[in-house]
């Protein structure tokens, strides 16, 4: 069974794990099917957001297809998210994604 089939069954019985749809999302994106893995980037962000690295992950998807303002936007949301949860690492790693976006 490929990954994204034995998450989906993870999904199947809690629809809201959010480690079986970051690696769904995860998953997606390495195979480039983009589209598919924003939306399971947006679905897991609407369910969790407190999932800082579903931000992350989802402005460097967006930024690997060129669509750098979006890219942005997720950075920014995800910035917030760090820092209110206390993630310092993900906080510097995203802020230093967004200095390089932003130049």
């Amino acid at each position: 069974m490929d990954k994204i089939a034995g998450l989906r069954e993870i999904l199947a019985l809690d629809s809201k794990n959010s480690f079986a749809r970051y690696g769904i999302a995860m998953e997606l994106a390495r195979l480039g099917q983009t589209d598919e893995a924003l939306k399971e980037f947006d679905a897991l962000l609407a369910n969790d957001p407190d999932y800082t690295a579903g931000y992350f992950m989802a402005a460097q998807t967006l930024a690997n297809t060129g669509q750098r303002v979006q890219a942005i936007e997720r950075l920014k949301a995800g910035i917030s998210c760090a820092a209110r949860t206390g993630n310092r690492h993900a906080l510097s790693e995203m802020q230093g994604m967004l200095d390089e976006l932003d130049r």
